[in-house]
């Protein structure tokens, strides 16, 4: 087997990598385990894009994505739902995040749906009010008028995301805007499925709302009996696996598959040779205990990790994800996250060794959760796939070797996550030159949700060998996680 599995300026991943990283990818392998569906992933490490075929017609996308959702022969298109709406543009649930996520090329918005005190389903994924929106409470002991009252904070909330001036929508306002656009996915909706269906009816999206549940076959087979035309999807893991039997010939459009390890019954060949013979699957890869660790992040460093082992491994033809259009990108060109031309990226893991020559650290062990670099005291660690430095303390830094295609000047971003405001500081300097202004971290409203952000730093650079520091000011609040530095060209 090729152990080369991605490369990058002055570095090569290696399967061993992958494994101390704890994110290996079953479909390379050959071993004793039958845990996979196909022999076409261990063929096919170059990555080639065109997954999934070019789906079918209608008059609006909403129709498409209808007909694409009863599609499950071979080359059904392989179809993308954008977790909480597209969070990473809008507050999670939010109307910009359902718009922005069917714009940037989902056919499913997956949205989150609770009660309130006077019977009216809106959008909210916890049952309090309190991690989204400036209010405290219960959304079942608040009216409607109470939460519409309320301000939604950025992205995945937090009691640090910034407040936006975005209200929580009601259902029947997000069925009237997906109406026309696609599909959505009613999550945690199911003990409220009847005053759903009453806002489906009303609002004419009964083709566009996609229930979903783990309940007893029988209680979800008498309601499609009496509802008709709703479109189901069932969830099963290995402790309700007999429901598939149990639905006989009438099963469900789709089946969400969740499963912790790739030895569970739910996610081998015969099972899901089983599924596949008449639904869709259904896969989440927002965080690693729901496809073992085929992530998102693991996705984006080499796609056999994630999406494309889940696509020839284990018959997934919808993912549900929190990066909309990296996952729209693979599925055009194969490519997981290309480096942008001219660009150099160098991983945070991928500092010089010594503890006073190539880095400093505050505490002598690793803190983390991977012992990538034993000895070394920097703290290394799995963020659902992606291979991150935490514990950032003011006091300590970095220095890197970065080879530099060609001469010219390049600006610094870093790839970071925080839940926190401030999350933290940091300066750049080159060849032991002075370093930079402060750069500040933004919050990214989760510790595991990593976001490019750009610097503002700009340095001239010759064609070669040279080294960059990262330094944390001793002075400012550090509560982040660094992923990784780019340096991309500006100008000619």
């Amino acid at each position: 087997m090729n152990s080369r599995i991605r490369t990058r300026v002055g570095a090569v991943v290696t399967t061993a990598a992958l494994v101390l990283s704890g994110a290996t990818a079953s479909v390379l392998g050959s071993g004793a385990q039958d845990t996979g569906t196909g022999d076409a992933a261990a063929s096919s490490a170059t990555g080639t894009a065109g997954h999934g075929g070019p789906g079918q017609g209608g008059g609006t996308p909403a129709e498409r994505a209808y007909r694409d959702l009863l599609d499950h022969g071979r080359d059904a298109k392989i179809l993308t739902a954008a977790h909480r709406a597209q969070w990473r543009a809008a507050p999670e649930n939010s109307a910009p995040a359902i718009l922005a996520a069917f714009a940037d090329g989902a056919e499913i918005v997956e949205l989150d749906v609770q009660l309130t005190a006077d019977g009216v389903p809106v959008l909210m994924h916890d049952t309090t009010v309190d991690r989204t929106t400036n209010g405290t409470g219960r959304v079942d002991s608040l009216t409607l008028e109470q939460i519409e009252g309320l301000r939604l904070r950025e992205g995945l909330g937090g009691a640090q995301a910034a407040l936006t001036d975005e209200r929580v929508p009601t259902l029947e306002q997000a069925m009237r805007l997906a109406k026309d656009r696609g599909l959505v996915n009613l999550d945690k909706g199911w003990p409220f499925r009847e005053e759903i269906w009453a806002v489906l009816t009303e609002t004419g999206t009964v083709r566009n709302g996609l229930y979903k549940s783990d309940a007893p076959v029988e209680q979800v087979q008498e309601f499609r009996a009496t509802h008709r035309g709703a479109v189901y999807m069932h969830m099963v893991t290995d402790a309700n696996v007999a429901d598939v039997e149990k639905f006989g010939v009438d099963q469900p459009v789709a089946y969400e598959v969740n499963f912790d390890s790739t030895a569970d019954v739910v996610a081998r060949r015969p099972f899901l040779d089983r599924l596949a013979s008449g639904s869709r699957v259904w896969s989440n890869t927002m965080w690693n205990g729901l496809s073992e660790r085929m992530t998102d992040e693991a996705s984006l460093i080499d796609p056999l990790r994630g999406w494309q082992a889940l696509v020839e491994g284990y018959h997934t033809t919808i993912f549900q994800t929190d990066d909309v259009e990296k996952l729209e990108s693979w599925l055009r060109t194969g490519e997981g996250d290309p480096l942008p031309r001219g660009a150099v990226r160098v991983q945070a893991e991928d500092f010089l060794p010594g503890e006073g020559v190539g880095y400093h650290d505050l505490e002598p062990a690793n803190r983390s959760n991977l012992q990538m670099r034993p000895g070394e005291g920097v703290d290394i660690q799995d963020l659902d796939g992606a291979v991150s430095l935490g514990w950032m303390r003011g006091g300590e830094w970095l220095t890197y070797a970065v080879e530099v295609p060609r001469t010219g000047t390049y600006e610094v971003a870093v790839r970071a996550s925080s839940p926190y405001s401030p999350a933290g500081a940091y300066t750049v300097s080159f060849d032991d030159g002075a370093p930079s202004d402060r750069v500040d971290v933004r919050n990214t409203t989760s510790h595991a949700k990593q976001v490019l952000q750009p610097s503002g730093v700009t340095q001239r650079l010759t064609q070669g060998t040279h080294t960059l520091r990262i330094a944390l000011p001793e002075d400012a609040y550090q509560n982040w996680n660094l992923d990784r530095i780019e340096l991309t060209p500006v100008g000619r």
